[in-house]
C-alpha cells in the first residue's frame, strides 16, 4: 500500500510476471512523450517489442534528473553520444569494484585475495627494491645524528615493508585494538536500525515474542585519553625534516608518477601518496607494522593497508568524472603546445616526432570537448543543448580541416586539399562501417544476439544515402561533364583502328575547363550546402517531435522513490563552458602543428597519402567516440552503438562540409567539393554495405567481423593506392 504508482508513466515487462494487476499501457498514450522520468518506482524491463512495428521500448534507470536528461540527450537525433556519468554518484551505489578502485588504502577489508601473484612480484622488480635501497640509506644517516635514531628505526622498518607490502598494515601504535580478547565480528555488514514499531510489523525478521522493553544499563569502559605528541617540537624531527624527508619525498614523488600514468599500476601510486603525505609525517613512535593474518579481518583503524600492485579494471577510474586516460593524456597537450611553438627549428624534436604529439593530443581534448557538450546539454533545455551540440559536435574536425586548408593556401598546394577530403572520407568510411562493426564484434562475444530499433536504424540509413547522393553528387556531375584527360598518348604503328594509346587518363575539372567549376560545379555545391542542412533539420524535426515515439524511451529513477538530495554535478555550465572554449582553443593550436609537421611526412613518406588522411587523421579524433560506442555494446544498448558512428557519418556530410563550403565562399582557399574515384566508390559501397546488415534489427558478432574486415580491405586498396597527382 505504500508503493506509489502512476498506470499512465508505468511499463510492466514480461520479467515480472507477480505484477499482472497493471496494465500495460497502450502505444498511443505514449505517443507524445520521448522521455518519461518516474521517481516513484522501476518496475521496466529493458526492452518490449511489438508495440510499432519494428520499435522497441527501453526503460533506462538513472540515480537523479540530471542522469535522466544525459541519457535522453543520448537517444536524441544530433546529439553526441556520452556513456559517462555527469554527476557524483553516491559511494553506497557503485558496485563493489567501483568502490575498490576509490578506496584510500585506509581499510582492511575481509577478502580472501591471494597477495603473492605475477603483478605483486613484478612490483618487487620495478619499484619495492629501488625505494627499498633508499630508505636503508638514510637509516645510517639519521643513526648518525644520535637525535634522529628513532627515525633511522623507522626507515629500517619501513625497507622492509615496502620491499613486500602485500598482507601487512601500518598502524598507529595508540590506536590498536587487542583482539585476542575480543571475539572478530564481521566488519563488512553494519545491520541498518529499526525502531520497534516497523520490526513488530515485519514478519520476517521480527520476534515470535515481544514482550515491554526493561531499561537496562550496560556499562560501556571508557577509552583512556589519547596522549598528545610533540614531536614537531624534537630536534630529531627538524633533522629528519631536513635530511630524510626530502630524499624520500623525491624517490616516492618519482615512484608515484611512474606507477600513475600505466593506470594499471595506481594502488602503488595511492601507497606511495599514503606513505609521503601520512606516514612519514607521523610520530616514530607511533609506526606499527603488523602482518594481519586472514582471522584479523577488523583491524579498520590503520594508515596503509595494501594487498595488490595491479588491477585491471582501473581503465574504469576517474576523478572528478574525468576518466583516468584522459587525464594521464592532458599534460601531453600542454608539451606539445609549449615545444611546438618553441621548437619551430626542430632541434630537440623531429617532424615525425610533433606530429606524432600533436595528433595524439586530439584525443583528451576531444574527450574533454564531448564532456563539456554532455554536461552542459544535460543542465539545459533542449534549446540550449541542440545548439551546444550544433556548435561544439563538430570542432574538432572543423579545426583540423580549415587549418589545413589555410595552410596549404598559403604555401599554394592542393595536396592539404587532397589530405582534407581524404580525411572527410576516411571518417565516413570508418564511422559507416568500422564503429559498428567493432561495436558488434565485442558487444556480440558478450552477447549473442543483440536486437536494435530498425525503425531508428532505417532513419539513419536514409540520412546516409542522402548525405552520400548530396556530397557525391558534384563528382558524379563532372564526371559526366568534365573533360578527358590523359597524361602520354601514343601511337600505336600497324593498328588503324586504335590510333592512340594513353595512358593515366582521369577527369579532371581543376585545369581543363575552369568555366565548367565556375558556371556549373559551383552553383551545384552552394545548392547542395544549402540542402543538406535543410535536409539534417527535417530529421531533426521527424525524430525529436512529430515521431518521436519511434525511440519510446522511458527514463526512471533507479533508487525506487528514495530522496538522495540535490545531484553534485562534476562540471557545472560555466565551468563546461570554460573547458570547451580552453579546449577549442588547444584543440585549434594542435590542428596547426599537425599541419606545418605534416607536410614532410607527405613530401617523403612511401605510404600513401591517400592512406595517411583516411586513418590518422580521419579515425584518430574520433577514438572517444568509438571507446564510447563499444561501452554501450557491452551493456547490451548496440542502438547506441550504432546511432553513435551513424550520427558522426551524418554530421560530417550535413554540417561539417557545408560549413567548409561556406568557408571557402567566404575565404578562398581552393577548395571544390569533388572527390577522388577512390572515394567515391567507397563510401557508396560502404552504405549499401550497411544499410543490408541494419534491415532485420539483429546483429551478431558475426555480421560485425564482416564490416570491419570489409574496412580492413579498403584500407588495404588506399595502401596500394597511388598518391594524389598534387602531392
Amino acid at each position: 500500500p505504500r508503493l506509489q504508482i502512476q498506470p499512465e508513466r508505468l511499463f510492466v515487462g514480461p520479467h515480472h510476471p507477480d505484477v499482472g494487476a497493471l496494465a500495460t499501457p497502450s502505444p498511443d498514450g505514449s505517443v507524445h512523450h520521448f522521455c518519461q522520468f518516474t521517481p516513484k518506482c522501476l518496475l521496466a524491463v529493458s526492452r518490449e517489442e511489438g508495440w510499432h512495428d519494428g520499435t522497441s521500448r527501453t526503460t533506462i534507470r538513472v540515480d537523479n534528473e540530471v542522469e535522466a536528461h544525459r541519457e535522453a540527450n543520448n537517444y536524441k537525433f544530433g546529439f553526441r553520444k556520452w556513456k559517462g556519468n555527469v554527476t557524483e554518484k553516491p559511494i553506497e551505489d557503485r558496485s563493489d569494484i567501483d568502490k575498490e578502485l576509490h578506496t584510500d588504502l585506509s581499510i582492511v577489508k575481509n577478502t580472501e585475495v591471494p597477495v603473492v601473484t605475477v603483478g605483486n612480484m613484478a612490483y618487487v622488480f620495478l619499484f619495492g627494491w629501488w625505494v627499498s635501497l633508499t630508505y636503508l640509506l638514510i637509516c645510517p644517516v639519521m643513526f648518525l645524528t644520535v637525535f634522529g635514531v628513532p627515525y633511522g628505526k623507522v626507515c629500517l622498518k619501513l625497507a622492509w615493508y615496502i620491499i613486500w607490502p602485500f598482507g601487512k598494515s601500518i598502524q598507529r601504535a595508540c590506536h590498536l585494538v587487542d583482539t585476542s580478547a575480543v571475539k572478530p565480528t564481521n566488519c563488512d555488514i553494519v545491520p541498518q536500525e529499526h525502531d520497534d514499531k516497523d520490526l513488530v510489523g515485519d514478519t520476517d525478521c521480527a520476534p515470535l515474542l515481544v514482550s515491554s522493553p526493561l531499561p537496562v544499563e550496560i556499562p560501556v569502559p571508557t577509552r583512556p585519553p589519547r596522549k598528545t605528541t610533540k614531536h614537531w617540537c624534537r630536534v630529531g624531527t627538524l633533522l629528519w625534516l631536513l635530511l630524510g624527508y626530502p630524499v624520500l619525498a623525491v624517490v616516492h614523488c618519482l615512484a608515484f608518477v611512474l606507477s600513475w600514468l600505466p593506470v594499471f599500476t595506481i594502488p602503488i601510486a595511492k601507497m606511495n601518496s599514503r606513505i609521503l603525505t601520512t606516514v612519514l609525517l607521523m610520530a616514530p613512535e607511533d609506526i606499527e607494522i603488523y602482518s594481519l593474518d586472514k582471522k584479523d579481518v577488523c583491524e579498520t583503524r590503520v594508515v596503509l593497508y595494501c594487498y595488490q600492485a595491479f588491477n585491471v579494471h582501473y581503465y574504469k577510474y576517474t576523478v572528478q568524472g574525468i576518466n583516468i586516460f584522459a587525464l594521464n593524456l592532458l599534460p601531453l597537450v600542454f608539451v606539445t603546445v609549449i615545444a611546438g611553438y618553441a621548437d619551430r627549428e626542430h632541434e630537440y624534436f623531429s617532424t615525425e616526432t610533433m606530429f606524432t604529439i600533436a595528433i595524439t593530443s586530439i584525443i583528451p581534448l576531444s574527450y574533454y570537448i564531448g564532456m563539456g557538450i554532455a554536461s552542459i546539454s544535460a543542465q539545459s533545455n533542449f534549446a540550449v543543448g541542440a545548439v551546444v551540440n550544433a556548435t561544439f559536435g563538430s570542432i574538432t574536425e572543423m579545426t583540423f580541416y580549415i587549418t589545413a586548408l589555410l595552410r596549404g593556401h598559403r604555401a599554394g598546394s592542393n595536396c592539404y586539399e587532397e589530405v582534407v577530403k581524404s580525411a572527410l572520407a576516411g571518417t565516413l568510411i570508418g564511422c559507416i562501417l568500422f564503429i559498428p562493426g567493432i561495436c558488434m564484434t565485442i558487444g556480440g562475444i558478450k552477447h549473442s544476439e543483440q536486437r536494435f530499433n530498425s525503425r531508428s536504424a532505417g532513419v539513419s540509413s536514409a540520412l546516409l544515402f542522402i548525405s552520400i547522393g548530396g556530397v557525391f553528387a558534384p563528382t558524379l556531375f563532372s564526371k559526366t561533364f568534365g573533360n578527358l584527360v590523359c597524361e602520354s598518348c601514343s601511337s600505336t604503328p600497324g593498328n588503324g583502328t586504335v590510333p592512340f594509346t594513353c595512358k593515366d587518363c582521369r577527369y579532371d575539372t581543376t585545369t581543363a575547363d575552369p568555366h565548367l567549376i565556375l558556371s556549373h560545379i559551383e552553383p551545384l555545391v552552394y545548392t547542395i550546402s544549402v540542402l543538406l542542412p535543410a535536409s539534417y533539420l527535417i530529421g531533426l524535426i521527424f525524430t525529436l517531435k512529430t515521431h518521436a515515439h519511434i525511440y519510446d524511451i522511458h527514463v526512471s529513477d533507479g533508487h525506487g522513490g528514495q530522496a538522495h538530495g540535490h545531484p553534485v554535478v562534476h562540471w557545472s555550465r560555466w565551468r563546461a563552458l570554460a573547458v570547451l572554449i580552453f579546449a577549442t582553443v588547444l584543440m585549434a593550436s594542435c590542428a596547426d602543428l599537425c599541419t606545418v609537421n605534416i607536410e614532410p611526412i607527405l613530401s617523403h613518406s612511401s605510404v600513401s597519402q591517400y592512406f595517411i588522411g583516411v586513418t590518422v587523421l580521419a579515425m584518430v579524433p574520433e577514438l572517444p567516440e568509438i571507446v564510447n560506442g563499444i561501452q554501450f555494446a557491452l551493456q547490451n544498448n548496440i542502438s547506441l552503438s550504432l546511432e553513435v558512428g551513424s550520427c558522426i557519418a551524418v554530421q560530417v556530410c550535413m554540417i561539417q562540409i557545408p560549413l567548409l563550403v561556406l568557408f571557402n565562399a567566404f575565404y578562398d582557399v581552393g577548395f571544390v567539393l569533388v572527390f577522388s574515384d577512390i572515394h567515391l566508390w567507397a563510401s557508396i559501397f560502404s552504405v549499401i554495405l550497411v544499410n543490408y546488415i541494419f534491415m532485420d534489427g539483429k546483429c551478431d558478432y558475426f555480421q560485425g567481423t564482416a564490416l570491419v574486415a570489409v574496412y580492413f580491405i579498403v584500407l588495404a586498396v588506399y595502401f596500394f593506392a597511388p598518391s594524389p597527382r598534387s602531392c
